[in-house]
């Protein structure tokens, strides 16, 4: 469930965007800086950074839709959705630029410098958040004012999300308001880094919890208990059976980095000594799946052995024996059309006619999913996201502002005569 904020006006502790970098930077650095000085680490509220690019748009006149879940962490954490409108007012169809706010955590990793102070050393901006993907978001508040000095042929989306890094939560609450609004765009880019190439496809990831009932009892006694660990053993065996032979028959891609389905167990908890038998062991899993595999058939093979197979063998020690799965996220994946307006266009803009497909995923497949047809492009390399001193190329930035201001050309009434 939605929570919707009309807001066009300023908070009393917002400030204008900051004044224009040298012209050696690129010129959104400053955006960039801004942004990941914000500590949005998904566990932490967004709200600090969604209020400054609110009052920021407001400042220039463009009011912003904020969207939360109710039922879940509340107004702390929201989606920011705002439209420059065409030149004659028109406010639907056009393209969204998207980006998540959220960045994963530093726990335990060794930053050569503070990762939410961001430093500029040897052509690089390091800290969290620079590649994936705050600087994408800052390149395109940057670019607001040529926006809107451009007279517009359809109107430019903005749709910053929160908690993408958890399994894309807050996206769908965005969407859901959009359609409920009757906003329909006509395509989407995501600025994940993929340094600013088109990419066409992605994987889905499907997260779920399993919670494995037996009974406990001292260790000397073992019959009269049931090993949940033991049981939990079995079935964590059984994925890693199913990702074996996803990986020799398949089906395949080529064009993916990683060309067949995986699944992989992550976590595993349970029991308190070592001599007593375990009453529950809890464990996450997950897999990713190629965009043209249907995940609910792989979820059911998981499910078929445990409540078939495992289930009644751990009845026969114990009656009130369980087995119990929670779907932890979920997030479909992108099979973007090479006829589709949004890829052609992109493919135009970065003149990359490269086929590429990645096994990690986006917030793509979610819009797509929804009717948008969208395509992943934005700065940076996919491999400095969640490391120790993350960092952005400043000539990344500079080539998604190339890349912007390109594409708002082709939106423009001027490009279209």
């Amino acid at each position: 469930m939605s929570h919707e904020v009309e807001s066009a006006h300023r908070s009393p502790s917002s400030s204008p965007p900051p004044a224009s970098p040298a012209p050696s930077s690129p010129v959104s650095l400053q955006w960039v800086q801004r942004l990941v000085s914000m500590d949005t680490t998904s566990r932490l509220p967004n709200i600090g950074l969604i209020e400054t690019v609110r009052d920021a748009l407001a400042e220039r006149g463009i009011a912003a839709t904020l969207t939360s879940d109710e039922h879940g962490h509340g107004a702390q954490w929201a989606n920011l959705f705002a439209t420059i409108p065409a030149h004659d007012g028109a406010t639907n169809g056009g393209v969204v630029l998207s980006g998540h706010t959220d960045v994963v955590p530093v726990d335990g990793q060794q930053w050569d410098s503070d990762p939410f102070k961001p430093e500029v050393r040897d052509g690089r901006l390091y800290g969290r958040g620079t590649c994936d993907m705050k600087g994408f978001i800052g390149a395109v508040m940057a670019l607001v004012p040529e926006m809107q000095a451009a007279k517009l042929a359809k109107p430019i989306h903005l749709a910053f999300s929160f908690d993408e890094e958890v399994g894309c939560a807050g996206a769908p609450l965005m969407i859901a308001d959009l359609q409920k609004r009757g906003l329909k765009p006509e395509g989407c880019i995501v600025g994940e880094p993929t340094s600013m190439r088109p990419i066409v496809a992605h994987k889905g990831i499907h997260a779920y919890r399993c919670c494995v009932r037996g009974r406990a009892a001292h260790s000397s006694l073992t019959p009269q208990g049931l090993n949940a660990i033991e049981y939990a053993a079995r079935l964590i065996c059984h994925i890693r059976d199913v990702a074996d032979q996803m990986r020799r028959e398949g089906p395949f891609d080529q064009c993916f980095d990683v060309p067949f389905t995986t699944a992989q167990t992550s976590t595993i908890e349970g029991g308190n000594a070592i001599n007593t038998v375990p009453a529950e062991c809890r464990f996450a899993f997950e897999f990713r799946n190629l965009p043209t595999l249907d995940p609910a058939t792989i979820f059911a093979r998981i499910e078929r052995y445990a409540q078939e197979t495992l289930l009644p063998q751990m009845r026969r020690e114990h009656p009130n024996a369980a087995i119990e799965f929670t779907a932890i996220a979920s997030a479909p994946g992108l099979d973007a059309m090479e006829q589709n307006a949004i890829t052609e266009l992109v493919r135009a803009l970065t003149g990359d006619r490269a086929t590429r497909k990645v096994a990690y995923g986006t917030e793509a497949g979610l819009f797509a999913q929804a009717g948008v047809p969208s395509v992943v492009c934005g700065p940076g390399d996919i491999q400095q996201a969640h490391r120790a001193n993350e960092y952005v190329e400043l000539s990344q930035l500079t080539a998604c502002e190339e890349f912007l201001r390109k594409f708002i050309h082709s939106m423009s009434v001027d490009a279209r005569v």
